[in-house]
C-alpha cells in the first residue's frame, strides 16, 4: 500500500506538470472571449462544432473552449474558476478521479468539463448522490450552458407522469423557494435524455438503463448510450456501493404464512449449535445439527432434496434475525419496514430486500408481511459505470483508494492543489479500550467546546449510536438535535 501510494503521488506531480500549460493556455484566450457579448457567446459552441466536424480534435479545442464556459459561469453565477478548477476540469476531461478538497469547487469543474464533451453531441451524464443536488447544480451552473446554446435536463425520483425536466429560465414555478430549482419545465424522461447535459443520481441512470432493456419497441427506450458521465462522490459510489444490485422486480404470487412460521421457529435455534453467523460476509447457515433438528420438526428425511422451500424460509429468516438489526439496517415505521441507506442514513422509501429477506424481517418484526417479488432485471453500480466510454468523477478523498479504482475502472486519481493554504488543523485520531471510554471522551469534548460557544456536529456509524450518544448528552444538560432516518424524513 506504502509503495502505491509513492507511487501516486509522483505520478500526481508528472500529470500536474502535463496538464499545466493547459491552464495557461486557457487563461490567454480570457480577454478575447470577455469581449464577446452575451448573444455571440452560443456562436462561440457553433464554432467548435464546426472545428470538430472540419476534422480538428476535442484536445485541439480544449483551451478556448474551457475558456469560453469559463466565461458563461461567471456572467451566470458571477464565479471565476480559478486556475486549481480548471486544472480539475481538464483531468474529469481526461477521463480521470479528480480529487478537490471541500469547498475547493467541484461542481464548477464539472461544469468546465462537461461543456467540452457536450460539443461532440453524445449525451453527457452528471452523476450526483442525491436527487436535491442534481435539481441544485443543474439549475445553478446550467445556466452558463443554456448561455453558450446547450440544453440541460434532469431526472429525479417521484416526478409523476411527466419524469423529466428541462432548463428553461423563461419558466418559473411560483410554488419553489429555491431560484435554484425553480425553473424546472416538465417533459418526458425521453427528452430529458436527449438534452446535451443531463444531470441525476446513479439509481436514476441505473434503473433506467434496466427499464430500457424489457421494453418492446426501441422507440420507448429513453437512454441514448454512455459516451462520458461525471461521477460526483466517486468513491461512495464506485467504491462503497459498487456491488449494491439495482434490481427491478414484480410481486410473486406465493403465500406470504410461511415466512411467519419460520420467523417463530429460528427463535428457537441456538447460535454455534444450530447454526454459524458470519457478519463480516453476511452469512447464517445450519449446522449438521441444526439441520437435523428442522428435519425432525417438519417431518423429513432429507431437508435439502425433499423441501428446498423450507430451506429458502428458513435461511432468511435466520439472516433476518441474526444480520438485521432494528434502527441500523431498517426502520419500522407505520407498519412497514423500510431499508435505511447505510452511506448515508437516509430511508429508502420503495426500496426493499430481495429473495424473500424483506418478508421475513417483516414477519420477524410482526407487520403485515407483503407478497415476495421476484427479480426482472438487475445490475450492479460497477457494472452499470463501466459501460461508458469515458467516465471520470470527483471528491474529497480518493488518493486512499487509488488503486482499486485503477484495478477496478482502469482510473487514476489526480490530487489538485487547493487555491489558498489549507488553515485546517488535522488532529491524530484516538483510539479507545472500550466504547464506554470513547463515549466518555466525546461527551468531555463536546462540553469543552459547548463552553466557547463552539458548534459541533457528531457522525455516528448508525441510529442506536445517535441515539446512546444524545442520551449521554441529555444527562449533561447539552442542549442538541439529532438527525438520523427515525426522526427526519
Amino acid at each position: 500500500m506504502l509503495n502505491f501510494l509513492s507511487k501516486l503521488f509522483d505520478g500526481n506531480a508528472k500529470q500536474l506538470d502535463k496538464f499545466a500549460p493547459i491552464v495557461t493556455q486557457v487563461n490567454a484566450f480570457e480577454d478575447s472571449i470577455k469581449k464577446l457579448k452575451d448573444k455571440e457567446l452560443p456562436g462561440k459552441t457553433a464554432e467548435f462544432k464546426k472545428r470538430l466536424q472540419a476534422g480538428e480534435s476535442l484536445d485541439d479545442i480544449l483551451p478556448e473552449a474551457l475558456a469560453t464556459i469559463r466565461e458563461a459561469i461567471r456572467r451566470t453565477t458571477l464565479e471565476r474558476a480559478y486556475d486549481v478548477q480548471l486544472l480539475a476540469a481538464i483531468f474529469l476531461y481526461h477521463g480521470r478521479i479528480a480529487e478537490q478538497k471541500t469547498g475547493e469547487g467541484k461542481t464548477l469543474s464539472a461544469t468546465l468539463a462537461s461543456y467540452v464533451r457536450a460539443l461532440t453531441g453524445k449525451g453527457i451524464h452528471i452523476v450526483t448522490v442525491n436527487d436535491y443536488l442534481a435539481r441544485r447544480d443543474a439549475g445553478w451552473y446550467g445556466r452558463a450552458h443554456l448561455l453558450l446554446g446547450l440544453s440541460v435536463g434532469v431526472i429525479y425520483s417521484g416526478m409523476g407522469d411527466q419524469p423529466g425536466g428541462l432548463l428553461d429560465m423563461e419558466y418559473k414555478d411560483e410554488s419553489e423557494d429555491d431560484d435554484r430549482l425553480a425553473h424546472f419545465r416538465r417533459i418526458p424522461r425521453q427528452e430529458s435524455y436527449q438534452a446535451d447535459i443531463t444531470y441525476g443520481t446513479n439509481n436514476e441512470f441505473g434503473f433506467d438503463y434496466l427499464r430500457d432493456n424489457m421494453v418492446h419497441r426501441l422507440g420507448d427506450k429513453v437512454q441514448r448510450g454512455h459516451y462520458y458521465a461525471i461521477v460526483d462522490e466517486v468513491d461512495s459510489i464506485l467504491i462503497d456501493e459498487a456491488r449494491t444490485p439495482l434490481i427491478i422486480s414484480a410481486p410473486d404470487t406465493g403465500s406470504t404464512t410461511k415466512y411467519s412460521e419460520f420467523a417463530k421457529m429460528v427463535t428457537t435455534l441456538a447460535k454455534d449449535t444450530d447454526y454459524d453467523v458470519d457478519e463480516k460476509l453476511k452469512t447464517a447457515t445450519l449446522t449438521d445439527y441444526g439441520i437435523r433438528r428442522l428435519e425432525q420438526r417438519l417431518g423429513v428425511k432429507n431437508l435439502y432434496e425433499e423441501s428446498y422451500e423450507s430451506v429458502h424460509h428458513v435461511e432468511q429468516a435466520l439472516k433476518a434475525a441474526t444480520l438485521f438489526e432494528r434502527d441500523r439496517d431498517y426502520v419500522v415505521k407505520d407498519g412497514e419496514v423500510i431499508i435505511v441507506d447505510e452511506h448515508t442514513g437516509r430511508m429508502m422509501y420503495g426500496r426493499r430486500f430481495s429473495d424473500g429477506l424483506h418478508q421475513a424481517i417483516e414477519a420477524k418484526e410482526g407487520v403485515n408481511i407483503q407478497q415476495e417479488s421476484r427479480t426482472l432485471a438487475t445490475i450492479s453500480l460497477q457494472n452499470y459505470f463501466r459501460m461508458y466510454e469515458h467516465l471520470s468523477g470527483m471528491t474529497g478523498t480518493a488518493s486512499t483508494e487509488g488503486e482499486e479504482f485503477k484495478k477496478i475502472y482502469n482510473l487514476d486519481v489526480a490530487v489538485i492543489p487547493t487555491h489558498r493554504k489549507v488553515a485546517r488543523i488535522d488532529s491524530p485520531d484516538f483510539i479507545f479500550k472500550t466504547t464506554r471510554a470513547k463515549y466518555g471522551a466525546i461527551i468531555r469534548e463536546v462540553e469543552e467546546l459547548h463552553k466557547k460557544g463552539q458548534p459541533v456536529l457528531i457522525g455516528t456509524k448508525s441510529i442506536d449510536n445517535n441515539q446512546i450518544i444524545s442520551k449521554y448528552l441529555k444527562r449533561k444538560n447539552l442542549p442538541h438535535n439529532v438527525l438520523n432516518a427515525k426522526n427526519h424524513t
